[in-house]
């Protein structure tokens, strides 16, 4: 199961960095180098379903290429427990390897608290061991977000890693037995909804709530294109409330008289996989999913014949564009780091064709252009989701200050039971997320 995307705070923390990246810090003129006059750069990485083997495997192929260098690789699956007591002393990794939206916020305290190195000078740099620059193995896009660019500013503090393509899963094999085709505008979506009603197969589930966070955003795109997504992220006034916007929510009201009637009881860390297991056996026909969710499934009965399909969202109409949300991991360097130098130039081996192929081989997949045709498979057919159309979309809200009580995942995701329920309307929603993101553009102003 993938974390839920949102922004925890984590206040005492944040004043423990925030002190030790001031006055605490070690002076930036002590040796960085190991007993043997090697230059050390500390890596800190999250073990995640990855596994820990690929970055043993990159710390080999990036000391053969620079033998002059040692990685000192630290791996946890609760990294944030591992370094956290040290950076409080202030002692920083020079690089670390972990995404958003973990449950204990440590990277939201460095990008709240302004404490990440610029790492634009990392996209002109060239790969090491290759000729190629860091921007010309990128997938376009993937460093002009605000999951890389947290402060609007045109700078990259957060270098993208390991991508997910997300959409609709199905069952292949149910659409192609029935003869229906897979929707590509929402009145289509509602057709076929019809039609499966009369089968008694609900047309939609999801997990959990949180993961209609990718699905919303996707959504928004295609109502009122990049121009909302970008607006609403920013909690710009008037947004959340516009006719696009009020769009994007009247789909999910109506999508919400088509969601399996289990799905709300099932919702939830426990019970999850009874959602998912919907799609297998035929009870339901679409979900907001992952790249993860055939592994995490690969166990479970299925459906005779179950083939696994992935989709964009519907457009909004015949001229519209359908979208794809696309989650990444995230590495950085923290500002106190001591061995600025050698940490870049370890992450920008991290798009080289040799530590793509290291992360490959455990299904991470990096962002740069030409992996899709290296890949067989279910992940063949997740990771060319663009090539058939649909549209990007990346990043998330602008980091905000914090306001006591004010949480925009709990305002737009946490409110989607109650939506499905039928315990609140779909105006009672969208009212409180608009009068959230008034209270976090208020706060920022």
């Amino acid at each position: 199961m993938k974390k839920f995307f949102g922004l925890t705070s984590v206040l005492i923390l944040s004043g423990l960095l925030l002190g030790a990246c001031g006055s605490n810090k070690k002076d930036k003129t002590e040796d960085t180098g190991a007993a043997d006059g090697k230059q050390v750069v500390k890596v800190a990485a999250l073990e995640s379903a990855y596994g820990a083997d690929m970055w043993n495997k990159m710390k080999d192929a990036y000391e053969k290429q620079n033998p002059d260098v040692e990685i000192e690789l630290t791996l946890d699956k609760k990294i944030e427990d591992v370094i956290s007591p040290n950076m409080k002393a202030g002692n920083f990794p020079d690089v670390i390897l972990l995404a958003t939206g973990r449950e204990a916020g440590l990277t939201e305290t460095f990008i709240k608290d302004k404490n990440l190195e610029d790492l634009t000078d990392v996209i002109s740099m060239t790969v090491p061991g290759e000729d190629n620059k860091v921007s010309d193995k990128l997938i376009p896009g993937f460093t002009e977000t605000l999951a890389t660019n947290p402060y609007n500013d045109g700078k990259t503090y957060l270098m993208p890693m390991f991508y997910s393509p997300t959409g609709l899963f199905y069952n292949a094999a149910l659409l192609e037995e029935k003869g229906w085709e897979v929707p590509e505008t929402w009145d289509e979506m509602w057709e076929l909804g019809e039609k499966a009603k009369k089968e008694n197969i609900a047309l939609f589930t999801y997990p959990v709530a949180g993961y209609m966070d990718s699905f919303f955003f996707s959504l928004l795109s295609a109502t009122g294109g990049p121009e909302l997504f970008n607006s609403t992220m920013n909690y710009e006034k008037g947004s959340w409330d516009s006719d696009k916007a009020t769009k994007a929510f009247e789909i999910v009201g109506k999508l919400a008289e088509y969601t399996a009637e289990t799905t709300v009881a099932n919702a939830n860390q426990q019970d999850f996989t009874k959602n998912q297991q919907l799609i297998l056996d035929n009870k339901a026909i679409f979900m907001p999913n992952g790249t993860w969710v055939p592994e995490e499934m690969k166990d479970a009965p299925r459906a005779d014949g179950f083939k696994w399909g992935m989709t964009s969202l519907p457009a909004e109409n015949a001229d519209g564009d359908r979208y794809s949300y696309t989650f990444f991991e995230q590495i950085w360097m923290p500002s106190g780091a001591e061995n600025k130098a050698d940490g870049k130039d370890f992450i920008a081996f991290m798009y080289s064709d040799i530590a793509a192929d290291i992360f490959k081989e455990a299904s991470a997949i990096q962002p740069i252009q030409g992996m899709s045709d290296k890949l067989d498979g279910d992940n063949k057919l997740f990771y060319s989701i663009y090539d058939d159309g649909a549209k990007a979309v990346m990043g998330g809200f602008s980091s905000a200050e914090t306001v006591e009580g004010v949480n925009m995942h709990d305002a737009l995701y946490g409110t989607i039971n109650s939506v499905v329920s039928g315990d609140k309307s779909v105006d009672e929603w969208q009212k409180t997320v608009v009068e959230t993101a008034e209270k976090l553009r208020e706060a920022a102003e």
